[in-house]
């Protein structure tokens, strides 16, 4: 009975033996496993927290017509027609019907000058005329009696029936009658001239428009002394200043240099400071036919073929001289990003969007060259950054900084 004991006391601790080795062995391997999952999250997690340094570019909105200038020039918006608008008379200016901004037609009457000793002498020459036109009346009148009269002293002279004295009587008052008639037109001639000149003088307070235009400035208010040689020190020689409208056109100077590649009549683009979201088609109008020689350049003027009443004088502007005519359809802007920040994965097209300091790998969809860019039909925006390079060592999800950072 010991023995048997023995036995299997034996059989059991040769059984347990093996087993209790394997375990501390399965052990030993489950604990390097995790030693090395928690060193492989550890790398992954710097690598994740260190940061791509990276350059960032803008999407751009391009317009088609930028591949086709051949030239740029700046300049600004000059009224071709344009005056400073004064009286001819020395006065006080009673009333003033305009102001800044008001739209004329050409003859308007703007302002007005004190008149009343001008109305005064228009009213004298008017009645000086109504007498000379009276006078006349009746120096005909005398002239038809001195002619009946001559006439029958003809007849009675004829027939011996007065003397010659009594004929040359009525001859001399005929003669007389005529010569009043005479003197009578010529007072109503002088007496018109002075109408006139008394109208011109009063015409002269009357300050109008001289053609259709808009009133850019007020120079002088009620009460003001308006003289057209402003020898005073509180005169004004002009009342207000306007322009039409209708003869904008852009001043620009070009170097003498490119003075080749610019010629009368070529396609233009005009971009104003003011209205940088809209362009206007214009043409070259004309070449002054002179140069700066302290700038080494030549004024050249650019007609607007669009209108706009936005469009107003002195504006900064830069006018781009096109190859040829634009196309319909090229006026449209079109977004565009650069060649090297577009990738080729498993046959489609990315760029990678840089938002909040990561990268957003995203699908594109790409247009036609339009010069040193690529047009993007979808996928990003105009004013969205996008990373250009390096495109090798980002993915999905990657934080990113970037120079200005």
């Amino acid at each position: 009975m010991a023995q048997d004991d023995l036995n299997r006391l034996t059989i059991d601790k040769q059984r347990h033996t093996p087993a209790g080795g394997a375990g501390k062995k399965r052990r030993t391997q489950v604990v390097t496993v995790l030693v090395l999952l928690a060193l492989v999250l550890a790398i992954w997690t710097v690598a994740a927290r260190r940061s791509v340094e990276v350059e960032v570019a803008t999407v751009s909105l391009i317009y088609p017509s930028q591949t086709i200038s051949l030239l740029n020039a700046s300049g600004y918006v000059v009224a071709q027609r344009k005056a400073a608008v004064a009286s001819k008379a020395t006065g006080r200016l009673e009333w003033l019907g305009v102001e800044e901004g008001s739209v004329v037609r050409a003859g308007q009457l703007l302002a007005r000058l004190e008149n009343r000793d001008v109305a005064a002498e228009k009213g004298q020459a008017s009645a000086t005329l109504s007498a000379a036109r009276d006078n006349l009346e009746q120096a005909r009148v005398e002239q038809k009696d001195a002619t009946r009269a001559l006439s029958r002293a003809k007849e009675l002279i004829g027939q011996g029936i007065i003397a010659q004295a009594d004929y040359d009587t009525a001859e001399a008052r005929y003669q007389r009658a005529v010569a009043a008639v005479a003197a009578a037109q010529a007072n109503i001639s002088g007496a018109q001239s002075a109408l006139r000149g008394a109208e011109a003088s009063l015409d002269y307070t009357l300050i109008r428009a001289p053609f259709d235009g808009v009133v850019l400035t007020k120079n002088a208010d009620v009460g003001d002394i308006v003289s057209p040689l402003a020898a005073s020190a509180n005169a004004k020689a002009a009342v207000v200043t306007m322009a039409d409208m209708g003869s904008l056109q852009v001043e620009a100077d070009v170097s003498e240099a490119n003075l080749a590649k610019v010629k009368v009549g070529q396609p233009c683009e005009i971009l104003l400071d003011a209205l940088p979201d809209v362009r206007f088609r214009g043409a070259l109008y004309t070449i002054v036919p002179t140069a700066d020689r302290s700038k080494g350049s030549v004024m050249v003027k650019v007609r607007f073929l669009d209108k706009d009443t936005r469009i107003l004088p002195e504006m900064s502007a830069k006018v781009a001289f096109l190859e040829r005519e634009m196309k319909q359809g090229e006026g449209t802007p079109r977004v565009a990003v650069s060649p090297t920040a577009v990738v080729r994965r498993d046959g489609r097209d990315y760029v990678f969007k840089v938002v909040q300091g990561r990268v957003q790998l995203t699908p594109v969809v790409l247009g036609g060259k339009m010069g040193d860019l690529v047009q993007v039909a979808s996928g990003v925006k105009a004013g969205e950054r996008i990373a250009t390079k390096p495109l090798d060592k980002l993915r999905d999800g990657s934080r990113v900084k970037t120079a200005e950072k």
